[in-house]
């Protein structure tokens, strides 16, 4: 395996770096505090964008850093997973870079679906506003009801009746649900309570605006609304849209949950790492430019070891995440389930243990909104329930070594 960047990446990481350093880097102080001004009180209902991200998502279109993570070359940048997994880090610097660039979650994830699954009809008509940046989306799959880290305990329910099909149900911590420009959700919920474990669920496309859809409230994750996104609760209250909107057929909701995910794992990740390096940034500054007992920070209290660790954690990571976007490419999502497994424990675990670290240097700074870590700890700390719990995640691992150790108990194949 080789994970030297190509040519392309080279290019795209170089032009997002300046690009950034230009023009998201300067406008990031004034976007949290034009933000806040915007949205004080938590009210979803009046969330308002700052006019500057449709400014600079201009600019990264004139300048063609746009939907970069799409492997189709007309549509995107055509890029594989390993060669888009070094981009996503350089985005994860930002907490606003990914919208700039049309590169932000759930929506890539929605997109994914839509190219991959979705008819020319939903294509036309969600995905290619989508892709423009016209619209947002959500995806609706976690429920207040059940222990949602077992998927399949999803109770929501799409039924077919005639040429519709009819969705019951509540979701929460639905990302984006708030945002003044989301439009459709994709839902996915139980249709078939007989059939086998993963043929039982279905995916239907919803427009936010149908009858029947209630979005109820957001909720504040570390007492932050995370305003103009949201993760929002959703009460489907019988509401009927056509049988064409349902993605593949009934019961095909499993099989795309894992072409969506496999994929959007990599981005999660490696923008984790993106923000670990911004937080080891931060702590280096904050060591080296403040002194106590004489000293700076750094050479205080074992912080040189600190930083030593922090850059193994980071490095053992990335070059974690990259093997699994290789195999991604090479073998598919589906074969690839025990590193992309692995990956969603290591990325959102070391960027918690450096922001922490970094937290701890700043001292009440890093607790306030002078400083994005309060922000990225929130990321790490929620990535670690959202891409499902790290005990789900070493389960599926131990299944898959196992089946190895099984098959081989006398010579251990590291493939």
């Amino acid at each position: 395996m080789d994970f030297t960047p190509s040519p392309r990446t080279l290019d795209y990481r170089k032009r997002l770096i300046a690009f950034m350093r230009e023009h998201i880097e300067p406008a990031e102080a004034n976007y949290q505090k034009e933000n806040r001004r915007l949205n004080p009180d938590g009210n979803w209902r009046e969330w308002q964008v700052p006019p500057m991200v449709s400014e600079l998502k201009e600019k990264a279109k004139a300048a063609g850093l746009w939907n970069l993570f799409l492997p189709d070359e007309k549509l995107g940048a055509g890029l594989t997973t390993l060669e888009y997994a070094p981009l996503a880090e350089v985005m994860g610097h930002s907490l606003l870079a990914p919208e700039v660039f049309n590169c932000n979650a759930p929506d890539t994830g929605n997109m994914e679906v839509l190219y991959h699954f979705g008819t020319s009809e939903q294509q036309e008509q969600w995905l290619k506003p989508l892709l423009k940046g016209e619209i947002r989306s959500v995806f609706c799959m976690t429920e207040p009801d059940v222990a949602s880290s077992d998927a399949t305990n999803m109770q929501a329910s799409i039924v077919a009746d005639g040429d519709e099909v009819v969705i019951r149900g509540r979701k929460w911590w639905s990302t984006g649900l708030g945002h003044p420009d989301a439009r459709f959700a994709i839902v996915m919920g139980l249709t078939d309570a007989g059939a086998a474990k993963h043929q039982r669920h279905s995916m239907v496309l919803v427009p936010l605006d149908a009858e029947g859809v209630v979005i109820e409230r957001m909720l504040p994750a570390f007492g932050e609304y995370d305003a103009p996104y949201g993760h929002g609760e959703v009460l489907f209250d019988n509401v009927r849209v056509p049988k064409t909107n349902l993605i593949g057929g009934l019961g095909d909701g499993f099989k795309i949950a894992q072409g969506r995910l496999g994929p959007g794992r990599i981005h999660h990740c490696m923008r984790a790492l993106g923000a670990a390096e911004k937080a080891l940034q931060l702590f280096m500054q904050r060591g080296q430019d403040r002194v106590a007992f004489g000293k700076p920070l750094l050479q205080l209290g074992g912080n040189m070891e600190r930083v030593a660790d922090m850059r193994i954690a980071i490095d053992q990571a990335r070059l974690l995440t990259f093997f699994a976007a290789w195999k991604i490419d090479q073998v598919g999502a589906m074969k690839a389930l025990s590193e992309i497994s692995a990956i969603k424990v290591a990325a959102p675990n070391v960027l918690q243990k450096v922001v922490d670290e970094t937290i701890q240097l700043y001292g009440g700074a890093g607790m306030s909104h002078d400083v994005p870590l309060t922000a990225l700890y929130a990321m790490a700390r929620a990535l670690r329930i959202a891409d499902g719990p790290d005990a789900v995640h070493r389960a599926t691992i131990a299944k898959v070594e196992l089946a190895k150790y099984r098959d081989h108990p006398n010579v251990r194949d590291p493939a």
